[in-house]
């Protein structure tokens, strides 16, 4: 099963309020149901690919509304031959439909008004029937995190964005070919939506998973940066021996400085240290303290006289 699906699964069990109720069904059957006429008379067709979801919309029109409703079910038998779970109520289409705001006296709506989504209670409740409906987020185990909301409709896209960003969610919509999109990209704000509609569980499931993964990543950068810079070290080291050993070959090292002799022999002794490490080295043997930035100017100082022998 599919962190999507999981999420679906989990909303359709939140004890959603009374009045959260009319709000979820009214964005549901808005996104994914269809108006239609037969020979029966009027009625409302819905469909989803998620058992739960099917369940639940079922239950809740019946609930809400006492009609004579069918459940069915259609197999795929192309692509992944999924289950699609068919909703047909057959009564009352019309007046569920101008119940919940779908229909007014223009015709279709874009949207509900304020007497569906009166309550922030409510307005989650709605972003959770959006989501049912069309809804899909990526697993936290995949590189990237992505979750979103399909439309047909450009103005009810956004309108879900904005109810979305009543509760800061950074949403933003996008058209992509025949769909209007509304997504959200940064991973807390994904942790907040789950939140929002009700998933709690999978919310725990989702921030665990991405916790451990940007740690793991972070150890991962960490430990590329401390082998970047053991490389730095090693071929500056290497530069510094072959400076020392430039000036042993023309002149011999006698010939420098006491400060600067000493670190030469350090350096010859210690190939492999770095210069926190000679540092330490220097303190121990000499009894005199010493920054890594005296270390490094006097390593500078031996480079200056390898080069007038280079020359």
């Amino acid at each position: 099963m599919s962190f999507t699906s999981d999420v679906k699964k989990e909303i359709s069990m939140y004890e959603w309020k009374d009045c959260c109720k009319k709000a979820l069904l009214s964005a549901f059957l808005q996104m994914s149901a269809s108006l239609n006429f037969t020979s029966e008379g009027m009625h409302i067709t819905a469909q989803s690919e998620n058992v739960s979801t099917a369940k639940y919309i079922y239950t809740l029109v019946k609930e809400l509304y006492h009609v004579e409703i069918q459940l069915s079910i259609i197999k795929k038998m192309k692509l992944k031959k999924n289950n699609i779970y068919v909703i047909k109520i057959k009564t009352k289409a019309m007046d569920i439909l101008k119940d919940l705001e779908i229909i007014g006296e223009n015709g279709l709506n874009d949207h509900p008004s304020k007497n569906i989504v009166h309550k922030d209670c409510c307005v989650r409740a709605y972003l959770a029937g959006a989501f049912l409906a069309s809804g899909s987020v990526n697993s936290p185990v995949k590189s990237n995190y992505h979750l979103e909301i399909a439309c047909s409709n450009k103005n009810l896209a956004k309108y879900i964005m904005r109810q979305m960003n009543k509760f800061y969610l950074q949403a933003k919509h996008i058209k992509r070919r025949n769909q209007e999109v509304v997504y959200i990209k940064a991973s807390d704000k994904i942790s907040d939506f789950l939140k929002c509609v009700g998933a709690s569980v999978s919310l725990f499931e989702f921030e665990d998973t991405r916790i451990q993964r940007d740690f793991m990543n972070s150890l991962t950068r960490l430990d590329n940066c401390e082998l970047a810079n053991e490389m730095k070290s090693i071929k500056a080291a290497q530069k510094q021996l072959e400076d020392i050993d430039r000036i042993e070959n023309f002149v011999g090292l006698d010939g420098l400085a006491p400060n600067l002799y000493n670190v030469a022999i350090l350096r010859k002794e210690n190939p492999e240290a770095n210069l926190n490490e000679l540092c330490d080295i220097y303190e121990r043997r000499y009894q005199e303290p010493i920054s890594k930035s005296g270390i490094r100017h006097r390593l500078n100082k031996i480079r200056d006289i390898a080069d007038q022998y280079r020359q």
